[in-house]
């Protein structure tokens, strides 16, 4: 399902106007991404945790050359799948 489907079945299950859903999940989405910017978490109780983490310095191995390279430091975005998600 890609965007522009997520936002007619919203827009059907909410009986609303697609444009009214698109702005309602732009600004979810915004607010969301602002949020995990910020260093905050973003949890919606049963469908998903969004969360920032650390990931640590480590050394890799370039395949190509075989060459050992430092990866440094960084932030990452954790996703964790709620509840409503169990198959």
């Amino acid at each position: 399902m890609n965007k522009s489907q997520l936002i007619k079945a919203a827009a059907a299950k909410a009986e609303v106007p697609a444009a009214l859903a698109a702005k309602v999940l732009d600004a979810a989405l915004e607010a969301a991404v602002e949020a995990v910017k910020k260093g905050e978490g973003v949890q919606l109780v049963g469908f998903a945790s969004v969360s920032v983490a650390q990931r640590a310095a480590r050394k890799a191995k370039n395949p190509r050359t075989g060459a050992v390279v430092n990866v440094p430091a960084r932030k990452v975005v954790r996703i964790k799948p709620g509840a409503k998600f169990a198959l």
